[in-house]
């Protein structure tokens, strides 16, 4: 392992970006410290994930942060069960660069 390979699937940039994470937090992030949050691919690291947006978009980024979110407990009737686990990453840009989604 000494070639700087590593192990598992390699994920192409559209696979590691699932969908932008559009709330009044990450509006509030985007239009003060210029950071755009997204839902990824839990098994993604933070270098697949910078690679994955300055590929799709086209910005420079300056740093990725990123957060495991558990899945909560929901019922239906009788049956308690939870909704799925996933990974949200923050991602900040070069402040001259810019992401539109609408």
């Amino acid at each position: 392992m000494s070639d700087g390979s590593k192990k598992g699937v390699q994920l192409e940039p559209y696979q590691v970006v699932i969908r932008p994470l559009v709330t009044e937090k990450g509006t509030h992030l985007s239009e003060s410290f210029n950071a755009y949050t997204f839902v990824v691919d839990k098994s993604a690291t933070k270098t697949d994930i910078k690679k994955a947006v300055s590929e799709l978009w086209n910005v420079r980024v300056i740093g990725v942060r990123t957060q495991n979110r558990g899945g909560k407990p929901r019922r239906h009737k009788y049956k308690v069960g939870y909704t799925k686990s996933w990974k949200k990453a923050i991602v900040e840009l070069h402040e001259d660069d810019r992401i539109s989604f609408f």
